[in-house]
């Protein structure tokens, strides 16, 4: 009897979801689907399959989520083009929507989304066991990064020594994430942009002009020195490992789970660490996000059961933490906990 109720409410909800589709796209949507579908970031990846394993370890009879590593960006694009079977039910982020995100998604019928951080990670630099032993700053990162720094022209430094008299003259090789990734956009909001606002003069830039200031202070040069390696960051380790002089750009936990060879690079003075992250004493400490769609919440079967399993593993001494997961501040997973149980919507009016 119970494997036919899971199965008579599987069915009703793949008709549900059916007709929501067929609601979003005048009709021509069609088909069904009864597994949880998510797309998304390269960083909250491998804690996303985590959980997918356990939903169905607890939940017998229920298909496993598809999980697909698409980067934040690429995985916005796809969350935001409409309700419906053939859009994915979550979006996996390591930065928040941003505003033009979250209109796209309205203009589309993806009207009730619900926001979730998971926990937190840290945007980690590295470098081999027998790297040059780099110490940077946000200044240092920029000013060898930027493809214009300052605005002064095309980025002309080779070696870390160009940059800084106290770094070593090792060449500048930097493997990081695409422009699709959510990485990306820490790398440039939390690094670069701060990197870049040491001097005054980016400051005024900002008041006059919002796109030519974004525009100087997270380009970043497209002659070699930086390297995107797309969106798996397990490939940047294993590069890191053949280019001992190289710096790799990934999440915490990457760097957490391959400490046998890899060490960390540290900025402003401060080790990438659990608690440094945690606390966000770490320069590069970033929240890390999933995205829901309300409208697909009754329609899919298993959306509670799986925002559940998350709900239930993300404490310090919880299952992901294990997997290199720093787990959010006590009153950040009670807000994500309400969040689960309620399911409130997010207004937009405080994204950027």
């Amino acid at each position: 009897m119970k494997h036919f109720a899971l199965l008579a409410a599987t069915a009703a909800a793949a008709l549900t979801l059916a007709g929501c589709g067929d609601q979003s796209s005048g009709g021509s949507a069609g088909g069904t689907r009864d597994q949880i579908r998510a797309v998304g970031s390269s960083t909250v990846y491998p804690f996303a399959t985590a959980i997918a394993e356990m939903f169905v370890q607890g939940n017998p009879g229920m298909k496993s989520p598809i999980i697909e590593s698409t980067g934040t960006g690429g995985g916005m694009k796809l969350f935001c083009a409409g309700v419906g079977a053939q859009y994915p039910d979550i979006e996996n982020a390591s930065r928040r929507i941003k505003k033009s995100e979250f209109e796209d998604c309205q203009k589309n019928g993806v009207k009730d989304i619900i926001e979730i951080q998971v926990g937190v990670d840290g945007l980690a630099f590295a470098e081999a066991k027998n790297g040059p032993g780099l110490k940077l700053t946000p200044k240092i990162v920029y000013e060898a990064l930027a493809a214009n720094p300052y605005g002064k022209g095309p980025n002309k430094a080779e070696t870390w020594k160009d940059v800084d008299p106290s770094l070593p003259a090792t060449p500048i090789s930097v493997f990081g994430p695409p422009s699709t990734s959510g990485t990306r956009d820490s790398l440039a909001e939390l690094i670069l942009t701060k990197g870049c606002e040491t001097d005054p003069a980016m400051k005024a830039l900002k008041e006059k002009s919002e796109d030519e200031f974004k525009a100087t202070c997270t380009r970043v040069r497209e002659d070699g020195k930086y390297v995107d390696s797309g969106e798996n960051d397990n490939l940047i380790v294993q590069k890191l490992g053949a280019n001992p002089n190289a710096l790799g750009v990934f999440g915490y936990s990457f760097l957490e789970e391959n400490k046998d060879t890899l060490k960390d690079v540290t900025i402003n003075g401060v080790e990438a660490t659990y608690e440094t992250v945690s606390t966000g004493k770490y320069p590069g400490a970033r929240p890390l996000y999933i995205y829901v769609k309300k409208a697909h919440m009754t329609a899919i079967p298993g959306l509670q059961a799986f925002l559940n399993t998350f709900a239930s593993n993300w404490n310090p001494d919880g299952a992901l933490t294990k997997r290199g997961m720093v787990a959010a501040p006590d009153d950040v997973r009670k807000a994500s906990a309400d969040a689960v149980k309620s399911l409130a919507v997010l207004d937009g009016s405080q994204l950027k």
